[in-house]
Order: structure tokens, then sequence, then C-alpha cells
């Protein structure tokens, strides 16, 4: 007997899980009053639906109108298209009970390269008639309608598999669409959780010899069979090795390559992609006919060999290969022919086709092979791409992407790249295996005027004219507009350095917001509460000096300028200024300055520590006068003469009248203090200036070490390592150097930040600029981008050089409190982004073009109308 006091709760109705895909096109398909809405909008996010009806009332204002129906649908297949290019999840909201528009639907998600999915709503007649009824919008619809609905959706119903739909799910009852929940299925292809570290290995091509010695060379311990031979490979560290295709056919030992290669993946030591002639063998096993031809004939011999349960294994494996493999996060793309980036991911026959083959014109070569589109040289995607397929004679970065295929089997080497160290490791071939019909030195590709490869060092109007997007990221797509990249093309082509020099723009900096404390605009407290707000905890204040932005890319000798910029003048570097023109016009100047710097950099060990033989310093040329004088010349000092002239006479004049008894105090003291503020005016630009011949007189304050061989520090160090390093530097050459005076704040001690506020008045009362505030901990990560790097909060009396003599007056002080800084501090974030995107480029080895993009983008933001002022 069950017990009286205990309630018995009713059995929950088991779920009926339904397999969709998380990026497809999700087609629903049943008569009207069948539950599509409903079902969709309990299962689906009501941005992923894309309802025939709202498409109807969108183009006519009334969701019955039958009459808007080819103008709703072409809406319809526009919105859906849209989201699937996007990469989301789509889901169609109609009665596609009629084959000719699920025949669409399906083409739609074929062009998208996604998969199309069937839920059918196979509900009673009667319960679809009576819910219509139920509805003021539909109880005239006609129950001949869903009669003559329901009969078009049993005659298609055993034809959706055939019609093109990879999976259908029909729910025959209101019992089983309840009972429905969606369950999301990851892509094959999909492996963004696995974040390496991998060993990605080019076209082995049956050359199990050389195989084993490169998993050797990259630490892997071969684990052997009773025979001895090895069936399994271990990394000490944990590394994966992921091999890009093509294991089999024209070398000496295919069956031995797939063992080995078969048991790593078996192991989960090692991932493996299709390659074409694993699809070739494959057919070949299964008694296609094929032509037996380019190393086919020797696998099938080989394979003769062994017994036929290897046969079978060999068989289900190649048969398993996917296309590609999206791993880390999506950073990193292997496919064997690479793959387009609106490829990756996806998942149809032309994806798979072309990650096999990739993309050729139709045409052969005098070898007889085919031509090849070099999708390369187009590719703008964020992930890297490793591949092989079409041998090279060496390794080449081309826009993110690596062939790894160095053509081992036709007497070259067998290559692989440590990924994400980007460090390659290549073992030579034993021996020619077999003869190739193209020479290694001889692979083509296509454009449009013919057989091309294109320089990865050589610049193109095409990168850099009209509107663009660069994708950074630490921001995600910045946008530059026509106008502005016009203006930026204009100081680049006319005056900028030699581009091989130019690989960063520093970024404008925004101003701490607006104090409301008397006789000050900017003041501490403003950029201590920003930081605060932002989760920041510690900052670092450094000393602003008055002097020009410069940025100094310095090499250890000429010949490690040849190898890492490709110059071949003579020249160690370049010192440019924020839009890229040289500071110093001659030559011997440059090299002399170059030369302090290198000498200062090998006395505080900077090349030994940092493992480099190049470096990329953010610094402040002093004094402003050597690169500002004709500004001073012509606006400051025109202004502070005139004003000072002009308000002596006036001054004098009135104390004239005053003598004679006039009545003139009111506005003799207006005049004095209006003459107080020229002199402070004029005393304060003139603490920036001071005579320089030469070197005699230049000042330079480093205060960033942005990059060196490999290492982009801006992003992994933080700016007391910045600081300290930059301190090495001033003790090494202290008559060159300029030590940047700095305070360390903890925001969480009232202390702290009244010492670094006192230690700004101080400065700033006797005249000082003021100071930078930023992250101690350097690169810091926010909701909508990263965090302002710095901000700068400047003094009162350097002030009155960017406001004016006059400013402090109250109702001039209290019109620039409405300054509006949000354009300012949008225009900092982006830059900042592109410049970390351009280092980023430049020390992963990226092409110059690439770099170039990013830095491109910053100077061209620089056109953007903002105040000049802030």
């Amino acid at each position: 007997m069950s017990d009286p006091t205990t309630t018995e709760l009713p059995l929950a109705a088991p779920e009926l899980p339904l397999a969709v895909p998380e990026l497809s096109l999700v087609v629903l398909i049943g008569s009207s009053g069948s539950g599509k809405s409903t079902f969709a909008r309990k299962h689906f996010r009501p941005t992923a639906i894309v309802s025939s009806d709202a498409c109807r009332g969108i183009v006519s204002d009334d969701e019955n109108d039958q009459s808007a129906t080819p103008e709703a649908f072409a809406l319809l297949h526009h919105i859906a298209g849209v989201r699937l290019r996007r990469g989301l999840l789509t889901v169609v909201d109609a009665t596609n009970v009629q084959t000719k528009a699920r025949e669409a639907l399906v083409k739609l998600a074929r062009e998208h390269d996604v998969l199309p999915i069937a839920i059918v709503l196979d509900i009673p007649e009667r319960v679809c008639v009576d819910r219509n009824a139920e509805r003021a919008d539909r109880a005239d619809l006609p129950a001949r309608v869903i009669s003559r609905q329901r009969r078009e959706l049993r005659s298609g119903l055993r034809n959706l598999a055939r019609e093109g739909f990879r999976k259908v799910h029909v729910l025959k009852s209101v019992e089983e669409v309840d009972q429905a929940v969606i369950a999301y299925e990851k892509a094959y292809n999909d492996k963004r959780e696995l974040t390496g570290p991998f060993d990605v290995i080019g076209d082995v091509h049956g050359c199990r010899s050389e195989l084993e010695t490169l998993l050797t060379t990259l630490g892997y311990a071969l684990l052997r069979d009773d025979l001895g031979r090895p069936v399994d490979a271990v990394h000490p560290e944990g590394r994966t090795a992921v091999f890009v295709g093509d294991l089999v056919d024209r070398g000496p030992d295919t069956p031995g390559v797939l063992r080995l290669a078969m048991g790593m993946v078996e192991a989960g030591n090692a991932l493996c992609v299709t390659g074409n002639h694993e699809n070739k063998l494959v057919r070949a096993l299964d008694g296609r006919k094929v032509k037996v031809a380019h190393g086919l004939a020797e696998s099938l011999a080989q394979l003769d060999a062994e017994d036929e349960d290897f046969r079978k294994r060999v068989r289900a494996f190649c048969d398993g290969l996917i296309s590609h493999y999206v791993l880390d996060g999506g950073k990193l793309v292997v496919a064997h022919a690479g793959l387009k980036e609106e490829f990756h991911g996806r998942a149809s026959g032309r994806v798979r086709s072309f990650a096999m083959y990739g993309e050729t014109t139709g045409e052969t070569d005098e070898f007889g092979l085919p031509v090849r589109y070099p999708w390369a040289n187009d590719y703008r995607g964020t992930a890297m791409v490793l591949y092989g397929h079409t041998p090279v004679l060496n390794l080449e970065w081309v826009n993110n992407t690596l062939c790894l295929d160095t053509g081992v089997v036709f007497g070259g080497k067998i290559s692989a790249l440590r990924y994400p160290e980007r460090e390659p490791v290549s073992v030579p071939a034993e021996q020619v295996w077999y003869e190739p019909v193209r020479p290694l030195a001889a692979t083509t590709f296509a454009s449009g005027a013919g057989v091309v490869r294109r320089d990865p060092g050589v610049l193109d109007l095409d990168d850099v004219l009209g509107r663009r997007t660069v994708e950074a990221r630490h921001l995600g797509r910045v946008t530059v507009q026509e106008e502005n990249a016009a203006a930026a093309l204009e100081v680049m082509s006319r005056f900028a350095v030699d581009p091989r020099w130019l690989v960063y723009l520093p970024p404008t900096m925004a101003p701490c917001g607006t104090s409301t404390l008397p006789g000050f605009l900017e003041h501490p407290a403003q950029a201590f509460a920003a930081y605060r707000e932002e989760g920041v905890g510690e900052l670092l204040c450094e000393e602003k000096h008055m002097g020009s932005r410069a940025v100094v890319v310095v090499a250890r000798d000429a010949d490690a300028a040849r190898a890492r910029f490709g110059v071949e003048d003579g020249s160690t570097g370049a010192v440019h200024t924020r839009t890229g023109r040289p500071f110093f016009d001659r030559p011997a100047q440059i090299e002399a300055v170059l030369a302090r710097v290198r000498s200062a950099a090998d006395a505080a060990g900077l090349w030994s520590e940092l493992e480099t033989d190049w470096l990329l310093l953010d610094c402040e040329l002093l004094p402003w006068s050597a690169k500002a004088m004709g500004l001073l010349r012509d606006q400051y000092a025109a202004v502070g003469a005139a004003a000072r002239v002009s308000l002596t006479a006036a001054t004098a004049a009135l104390e004239a009248a005053a003598a004679r008894g006039l009545e003139v105090a009111e506005l003799a003291g207006r005049q004095e203090r209006r003459l107080a503020d020229a002199v402070a005016f004029t005393t304060a630009y003139g603490r920036y200036c001071w005579p320089v011949d030469g070197l005699e007189g230049l000042r330079l304050a480093p205060f960033q070490i942005l990059a060196s061989q490999g290492t982009n520090h801006a992003v992994t160090k933080g700016n007391d390592w910045h600081i300290a390093l930059a301190d090495r530097l001033a003790a090494a050459d202290p008559e060159f150097f300029t030590r940047t005076e700095r305070r360390v704040v903890d925001l969480a001690d009232e202390a702290s930040v009244a010492e670094a506020t006192a230690w700004w008045q101080t400065m700033t009362a006797a005249g000082g600029e003021g100071m930078v505030v930023k992250p101690l901990h350097g690169f810091a990560p926010g909701p909508r981008g990263p965090v302002q790097p710095g901000v700068k909060c400047r003094g009162p009396e350097y002030l009155r050089i960017i406001y004016g003599p006059e400013y402090l007056e109250p109702a001039n002080l209290d019109r620039l409190r409405n300054r509006s800084l949000g354009r300012k501090r949008s225009l900092a974030s982006r830059e900042y982004a592109l410049g970390l995107e351009s280092v980023e480029r430049f020390v992963s080895g990226e092409p110059l073009w690439r770099v170039h993009e990013a830095a491109f983008a910053v100077l061209a933001l620089e056109s953007e109308p903002v105040d000049p002022r802030l």
C-alpha cells in the first residue's frame, strides 16, 4: 500500500529530442493551425525566427494579405540569407507544405553552406481547423484550405530527405509537439574548445621514416607494436599533432604512415583532415572507377600486402575524415588545400571540395596540371589558415596563411608549424621517392592577368582606398570612411618614412573628465574616478613631457635591418612622428640618434634579455621646439608678442589717464589681468623651447618598449615593466635620455590617491605640463573593448597654451567646461586597438601590407572632425 501521507507526483512526460546543428536553416513545415509559430517561440530565440506572416505585415500592413505573398517571401529569403551569411541559426516559420517553397529554402541553405533541417508538425486536420476557428484573424479561413495543405504536406513527406534536408523530424501529434526539445549539435568541424598547443604537419605522402623523424624532432615519443611498427606518438607536454591530409600515395610506406596517424588520432594525440588523395583512395577501395594515377597505384599495391582487417580500418578512417577543423576559439583553421574565410565552420559539398582541391581556373599549365586561384592572396580573415596540397620550396606566410607541403615525397622536406608559437620545423627527405611532374619551384597560381604570386612586401592602393573595415582583435571591426582614407593616403604617399619601417602609429590620447573645481579644467580626481568605474584598481601616473611624440624603430645592425625589415640601403631604423613623417631631414642625424638608442640598449642588456635584434619604442622627443618651431613662431610667439605689446601700451595709457584724475580703475584692472595672462602664456610655452644643434640639446624620453622579436610587449607587459626598462635606458645614457618621474596609485588607498594628487599639483604649479594616468598592469580588456590605455591630466598653466592666455577667466572657464569628450575617447580607443593590431601583425610575421592596413587606418582616423585642443 502507498503511504497516505505522501503526495504522489505525476510522472513528467518524456522528452523527445530533435537534433539541430548550431548553424543551420530550420524549416518549419505544417498547415495553418498546426502550431508552428508557438513551437518556434517556445524553442528558438525571437531574433532567429523569420516569419512569413510578419514579412507579409511588413510589406502590406496586413499579415493576412495574400496578395503580398510574393514580396513577403522575397523579404523572408533576404533576411534569412543575411542571417546565414553572418553565421546565425535561422528558423523559417511558414507553411512550407509545397515542394517549390521548400526547394527555394534548400537552395538558400546551400548558397550559404549550411545544413537545411526540416521539422514537420503533422497535426491532425481537425485540430488545425479548431485552432483557426478560435483565432479572430483566421476564423474565416475555409476548412478546404487546411485539407489542401494537409494533402500537399502528406504527399511530400517521404521525399524531404531527397529534396536535400539533412535531418527530418516529424511530430505526428499534439503530445509529441509538447514533448519535443531542441538538442543542438556542434558541427563536426567545430573544435574551437581545443586550444592546443598544436603541431600542424604538412603532406606526408607515404614517407613514414621522415614522419617519424619529424615527430621525434618535435618532441614526440613513438610507441611501437610487437612487430616494432610505430602505432602512436605522445608528446610529454600534451601537444596535439594535426595532419593536413594527403597521408597516402607516392611514397614508400603508405600503410606505415596510416598505422601511425590512425593510432595517434584514435588515442587522442592527433587530428586529421581529409586530403584529395584519401578521398580518391576510399573510392578505389570501394571498387569504384577511378583513374589509378598520381601515386594511387603504389598505395593500392602496398595495402594489398596488408590483411583485410587493416584495409577495412584504413577505409573507415579515410572515409570518416572531415573537410576542415576550426580550432582555438576560431583562431586557427586547418584544411588540406586551404579555405576562404566565408567557408570557415560551414558544411556543404562546395566547402568540402574547396578544402580538398582548392579553386582552379579550368586551365592547365605547361606540365598538364591545373592552374589554381591564389585564394591566400585575397584572404583577409583573422583566423590563421594552415594547409598543404600544393608543394612549395619554402614556407612563406601569405596573409596569415601558410602552406606546409614542402614536397617531401619529391625530395624536398616534411614540414610542421608549432602553434601558437608560429615556429616552423622541417626535416629533409631521405631521397626522391617520386619524380614530380612539375618541379617544386614552378608552382603556379592564377589571377585575372595571368599566372602570378603576390609579393607580400609590395603595397597596393586597393588595400587602402575607399571605405575600409579593419578587423582588430582587441576591439572588433573598425571602419575607415572613404574621405578619411584619401586624406591619409596623401600624407603616407608624400611625407611618410620608408614604409618598411612604418610598423606602428601611436594613438591619440583623450583627456580626463572635466573638473568643476575652481581654477581647474582638468584634475586627477576625474582620471582616478574613470578608472575606478572601469574596475582598474592600480594606476601608474607618469610625468608628461612637453615634446613631440616619437616612434623609434631600431635594428641592432645593418644585417638585422636587412633580415627583419628588408632594408638594403644600410639604414638601421627610423624616428618618425605620430603621422609617420620623419623627425629629421638628414640621414646622418637619424643614424646618430639610432646609434645612441642602440648603444644604450646594449649597455642596458636589452638585446640579450629580450632575445631580439630590433626594438620598437614609443617615446617623447624633447624639446617641443625641435619639431614645432614653425608652430611656435607663427602661432604662439606671434600671439604672445602682440598681446604683450598692445596690452603694455594700453596699461600705460590707462595709468596716465588715472594720473589725470579719470575714473578708469576697473578698466585698468582688467587690462592688467590680461597683460599678466599674456606674460603667463609666453612663459608657459617658453619652458618647452631651447636651442638644438645636431644631438646637442636633444633629449629622448622613452615610456614603452612596444615590441621586440616575436613579442608584442604592448599587450603582454604591464606599464611598470615598460617604465622600468625605460629607466635602464636613461641610466645607460643620462645625457641623451630623460627619465620619466612617476607615482603608483592604489585606488583603494586614499593616502596613495592624495599623495599622487599633491605630486601633480606641485609639478603643475611649477609649470610642468601634467601627467598621464595609465593602468599599472598595462592592457586591460573592458566590456566595450580595451580600457583607455592612458588619459592625460594637464596643469592649469600648460592649458593656457592650448586654450589661450585668458582661458581661466570665470566666464571662459565655464564655457570650456561644456566640452564634449565622447568622440575623442572613441577615437582614442579605436586608434589604440588598431595600433596594437599593426604591432601584432608585424611580430607575427604577417606581410607588410597587412601591417600597413592597420597602421594606415590609424592615420586615416586622425582626419575625423575632433576638437584638436582635447
